[in-house]
């Protein structure tokens, strides 16, 4: 099983990024797949979740309206748009697959900084 994350990197405030998450080795199709994220000193915190057919989709209270969570279940790809980026979203991004069993990605880096 492996979730590999891609796409994080420097931004500046007011930014956009966009974060892949490829998938193989599991029905990815048969997942609820999700991003979290952890800052510095912080716990990891769940930022948004996407059903397995795509259609249901829940966010954070602070990501709200910035982000957009979406997933091609032909291409076992899930991606995190974010838009209007500011510093309090600089964290690690994780991927996340649960549906039996639960899988981590390694995480991608994000800083948001001037």
């Amino acid at each position: 099983v492996q979730l590999v994350e891609s796409g994080g990197g420097l931004v500046q405030p007011g930014g956009s990024l966009r974060l892949s998450c490829a998938a193989s080795g599991f029905t990815f199709g048969s997942y609820v797949m999700s991003w979290y994220r952890q800052a510095p000193g912080k716990e990891r915190e769940l930022v948004a979740t996407i059903g397995s057919f795509g259609i249901n989709t829940n966010y954070a209270a602070s990501v709200k309206g910035r982000f957009t969570i979406s997933r091609d279940n032909a291409k076992n790809t899930v991606y995190l748009q974010m838009n209007s980026l500011n510093p309090e979203d600089t964290a690690v991004y994780y991927c996340n697959a649960k549906r039996t069993r639960e899988y981590w990605g390694q995480g991608t880096q994000v800083t948001v900084s001037s």
